[in-house]
C-alpha cells in the first residue's frame, strides 16, 4: 500500500514504464478526442448539407415545365364534332356532332361505348356551342330559332370492390322537347348557353343579327318537391354601331356577356338582370388587321381569354376603379406561339390553359404564373381538342378522322419566379398585388404564393426585435463585464442567461393573452415609458456625481446599477398610472381609435408587442456572447491603457471595444439569426397577416410562422406543400448567408485589431 502512494504521488522517472505507459495513453486520448471532434464537426456538415439537399429536391419540381406522353393514336370513322370532352379517369371520351349525334367512346382505342341520336324532329341544325366545362352542358341551335341543352353524364360503379365500370350517358336539363329562343323563328348563328341548378340562360344571335336573352327558372314546389313551375324571361339586346358578331359567350353564373365582333371589338354586358341588360364597355381587343379567332372564359368565369390571328392570346378581366365601375383591362399577353389559334381549353381546377393554333402547335400556360410552359408540334392539320377535367389528359381529333390521346404531366404551373416575388395582377384586384392566400372554400379559387409579404414580415420581426434587444444586451453587457463589481456580477450575469432557457411557446402565450391588452389599454403609457426610462436614467447619473462624496462612498464600486432600481420600477409604475389620463387629455379617451382615424391602422397583436417580447428573448443570447467578449480582453491591454493615464471610459471605448469588436459582432449576427428563425412568438403575438407594411402598430406574418401553420394542412407534393418548403428552403439559405457574411467580418475585425 505503502508503494502505491508514493508511486501516485511522485511523478514517474523520465523513460520508466509508467512513464511511458502513461504517455502511450494520453496519446491514446488525444487521438480519440481528435477524431471524435473531426467526426462531430463532419457529421455537422454533412447534416447541413443533407438537409440542403432534401430541402432542394422537394423544390425542384415546382419549376419544372409540362411534358407530354401519347398514350394512344389511331384513325376514326366519326366525323369531325363540333366538342370533344375526355372524363377525369382519361378512360371515356365524348363526341358532340354537328349532324345531332353524341357519342361516347373508349379513348385508348376508339370503341363506340354508346351513341345517341337527339330528338331533331326533323330540323336543321344551325349552330352548337358549350357551356362551362365543369357544367358539361351544350346546346344545338336550330334554324327555326329554337334549341336543345343536353349535358353528359358518367355514373361510376365499383360491382366487384375493385373493377370501376364507368356508364356514360345524356340527359336534357330542360326536357326532350325544344325550347323556342326566337319567337320570329329565324335561324341561330351563333349561341351561348349555361345551365346550372334550377336556372339556364341562352345568348342567341340571329340571321337577322338580332341578340337574343332567354332564362328558364325552374320554381320548386316547397311542398311537393315533385312538382315544379318553369318561368320564362325573354329579352333582346338593340346592336347599335355593331358589326357582326363572331363570338358569344355568357359566363358560368349567367351575370356577365361578352360580344365580339369582326372587327376586333369586345362588349362586355352585365346581364344580372336580363330585363335590364347594360353595355359598360365596349373595347378595341386586337390591333388593325388583326382578328379574334378564338374566344374561352378562365375557370370561373371572370377572366376571357382572346386568341388572335397573330398567335396572339390576351386575357382580360374586368377592374373595379376608385368609383366602384369595372372596366376591361388587358391585364397580361402570352406570344410564344405565331399561328392563328383556332382552340383554348381552360383547365377545370387552375388558371390554366391549354391552346392550339393552325399549323398544330400546342401551347400550354398558366395565367396567374405568367407562364409559358409547353408549345410544341402535335397534329399536322387543324383539330378539335377535349381536355380532362384534371388536366391531365388530353384528346384530339382531326378533320380526317385522326384521333390522339395525350398524357400531360403538368404538376405545378401555377409557381414562377413572377408568381412568387413579383407583384402579380390577380383576378378581382384593381391593381397588381403582394398577396399570400394558399386557400381558399372556392374550386375555382386563384391561389396566392406570393413569399415577399412573408419574407417582409420575417425582416420586419427581426428589425423591430434588434431595434429593442441591441442596445439593452450590448450596454448592459459592457457595464457588467467592465464596470460591475465582481460579486454583483456573479447574480446578474447567470440570472440574465437562465432567461434563454424560457420556452418561446410561454413567452408568446403572454405576449398574445397578456402583454397585447395591456399595451393596447395602456399604449400613451407605454410610450412614455419607453421616452421618460433614458432621461430618467440619464439625470439619475447626472444627480449621482452632484451627491456629496460621502455619500457616493456608501455605495461600493461596482454596485451602483442597484440605485437604479428603483428609478426604474417608478417611472414604470408612474407611466402606467397617467396613462389614462394622458389619453384622456391627447386622444380624447382612445388612443388605437384616434391611431386609426389619421390612417394609421392598429392591431392589438402588432409589432411593437411582437418586438418588446422578441427583444426580451434574444437579449440574453447577445448579452452573454458579448460580456463574454468584453471580459475575455486581456488585463494587460487595459492596465496598460490605464496606466498610460487613460480614463476607464476612454479605455473601454478605444482599446476594449475594438479588441471585443469580432464577439460582439458575432453576438449580434447570433441574435440576428435567433430572431429570423423565430416561430412561436411571432405566431402567437402578431394578427399573422401577410400584410407588407412597416408600421410598428400592424401585424405580420413571417416565414416560419406561416411554415408552422400551413404545413398540418397542406397536400403531400401539392404546389402549396412545396411552396412551403421553399420557403424553408429561403430561411435556409438566409441564415446561411448571414452566417457566411457575419464570418467574414469577424475574421476581418479579428485581424485588423489581433496587434493590440
Amino acid at each position: 500500500m505503502q508503494e502505491q502512494t508514493v508511486e501516485n504521488s511522485v511523478l514517474p522517472a523520465p523513460g520508466s514504464k509508467v512513464a511511458n505507459r502513461r504517455r502511450a495513453w494520453r496519446e491514446v486520448k488525444d487521438r480519440i478526442a481528435k477524431y471524435g471532434v473531426a467526426v462531430g464537426g463532419i457529421s455537422v456538415i454533412l447534416a447541413i448539407v443533407l438537409i440542403f439537399f432534401y430541402l432542394l429536391y422537394v423544390v425542384m419540381p415546382l419549376f419544372q415545365g409540362a411534358s407530354l406522353k401519347t398514350e394512344a393514336t389511331y384513325h376514326s370513322d366519326f366525323k369531325q364534332p363540333a366538342f370533344l370532352s375526355l372524363n377525369e379517369y382519361n378512360t371515356v371520351a365524348m363526341a358532340v356532332e354537328a349532324s345531332g349525334m353524341v357519342r361516347f367512346f373508349d379513348a385508348k382505342t376508339g370503341k363506340t361505348m354508346t351513341e345517341t341520336s337527339l330528338p331533331l324532329a326533323g330540323k336543321t341544325i344551325s349552330t352548337v356551342s358549350a357551356g362551362a366545362a365543369t357544367t358539361g352542358v351544350f346546346s344545338y341551335g336550330f334554324n327555326d330559332g329554337s334549341a336543345l341543352v343536353i349535358k353528359e353524364k358518367y355514373k361510376v360503379t365499383y360491382p366487384t370492390g375493385t373493377q370501376r365500370v364507368i356508364v356514360p350517358e345524356v340527359t336534357y336539363p330542360l326536357g326532350e322537347k325544344h325550347v323556342v329562343i326566337d319567337d320570329q323563328g329565324k335561324s341561330i348563328n351563333l349561341l351561348s348557353v349555361q345551365s346550372y341548378e334550377d336556372k339556364t340562360t341562352f345568348i342567341a344571335y340571329t340571321e337577322d343579327k338580332r341578340l337574343i336573352l332567354k332564362r328558364f327558372e325552374k320554381e320548386v314546389d316547397f311542398l311537393d318537391d315533385t312538382q315544379f313551375t318553369i318561368n320564362e324571361e325573354k329579352h333582346e339586346i338593340p346592336l347599335t354601331d355593331v358589326s357582326d358578331l363572331t363570338q358569344v359567350k355568357l359566363d358560368v353564373d349567367q351575370r356577365e356577356l361578352y360580344l365580339a365582333d369582326d372587327k376586333g371589338f369586345i362588349y362586355y354586358y352585365d346581364v344580372q338582370q336580363l330585363d335590364k341588360p347594360r353595355l359598360i364597355q365596349k373595347i378595341k381587343a386586337v390591333p388593325t388587321g388583326v382578328d379574334i379567332t378564338s374566344f374561352e372564359f378562365l375557370t370561373g368565369g371572370i377572366s376571357i381569354l382572346v386568341g388572335r390571328s397573330d398567335g396572339q392570346i390576351d386575357q382580360w378581366f374586368p377592374v373595379r376603379d376608385k368609383d366602384n365601375n369595372y372596366t376591361l383591362h388587358n391585364v397580361r399577353s402570352f406570344d410564344a406561339q405565331s399561328s392563328p389559334i383556332i382552340a383554348i381549353a381552360p383547365e377545370q381546377a387552375r388558371k390554366g390553359f391549354l391552346t392550339l393554333d393552325k399549323t398544330g402547335h400546342l401551347g400550354i400556360y398558366h395565367t396567374t404564373a405568367h407562364r409559358t410552359l409547353l408549345v410544341e408540334p402535335y397534329v399536322d392539320s387543324e383539330a378539335v381538342i377535349g381536355l380532362s377535367p384534371r388536366a391531365n389528359g388530353l384528346i384530339s381529333m382531326t378533320d380526317n378522322g385522326d384521333v390522339k390521346l395525350l398524357d400531360i404531366h403538368n404538376e405545378h404551373p401555377d409557381i414562377s419566379w413572377h408568381s412568387l416575388w413579383e407583384k402579380v395582377w390577380y383576378e378581382s384586384r384593381d391593381q397588381p398585388e403582394y398577396i399570400w392566400q394558399s386557400s381558399s372554400a372556392s374550386n375555382d379559387f386563384e391561389p396566392k404564393f406570393s413569399l415577399t409579404p412573408l419574407t417582409f414580415g420575417t425582416i420586419k420581426a427581426a428589425f423591430y426585435a434588434m431595434l429593442v434587444a441591441v442596445p439593452l444586451a450590448i450596454m448592459g453587457a459592457i457595464f457588467t463585464a467592465y464596470f460591475m463589481s465582481p460579486r454583483m456580477r456573479s447574480f446578474v450575469k447567470p440570472t440574465i442567461e437562465i432567461m434563454e432557457a424560457l420556452p418561446t411557446v410561454i413567452l408568446g402565450f403572454l405576449a398574445g393573452l397578456w402583454l397585447a391588452p395591456l399595451v393596447e389599454d395602456h399604449l400613451p403609457g407605454v410610450f412614455t415609458l419607453l421616452f421618460m426610462l433614458p432621461v430618467m436614467i440619464i439625470l439619475t447619473a447626472w444627480g449621482w456625481t452632484k451627491l456629496p462624496k460621502a455619500w457616493r462612498e456608501r455605495i461600493p464600486d461596482g454596485w451602483e446599477p442597484a440605485v437604479l432600481i428603483p428609478i426604474v420600477l417608478l417611472v414604470g409604475y408612474v407611466s402606467m398610472a397617467t396613462s389614462g389620463a394622458i389619453e384622456l387629455w391627447l386622444f380624447d379617451g382612445n388612443m388605437p381609435q384616434f391611431l386609426n382615424d389619421i390612417g394609421i391602422n392598429y392591431d392589438q397583436r402588432n409589432s411593437l408587442v411582437v418586438g418588446l417580447v422578441m427583444g426580451f428573448a434574444v437579449i440574453p443570447t447577445i448579452f452573454s456572447i458579448t460580456e463574454d467578449a468584453i471580459f475575455g480582453v486581456p488585463k494587460h491591454l487595459t492596465i496598460g491603457s490605464l496606466a498610460l493615464g487613460a480614463t476607464p471610459w476612454q479605455t473601454m471605448t478605444r482599446v476594449v471595444l475594438l479588441t471585443a469588436s469580432p464577439g460582439i459582432f458575432s453576438a449580434v449576427m447570433i441574435g440576428l439569426g435567433r430572431a429570423v428563425g423565430e416561430t412561436m412568438i411571432v405566431l402567437m403575438a402578431t394578427g399573422n397577416t401577410p400584410i407588407m407594411d412597416f408600421n410598428i402598430f400592424e401585424g405580420f406574418r413571417a416565414l416560419s410562422a406561416n411554415i408552422a401553420v400551413e404545413m398540418p394542412e397542406a397536400e403531400v407534393a401539392s404546389s402549396h406543400y412545396r411552396v412551403l418548403f421553399l420557403a424553408a428552403l429561403v430561411l435556409f439559405l438566409a441564415t446561411f448567408v448571414l452566417n457566411t457574411v457575419a464570418e467574414i467580418v469577424r475574421q476581418r475585425l479579428r485581424n485588423k485589431y489581433s496587434s493590440l
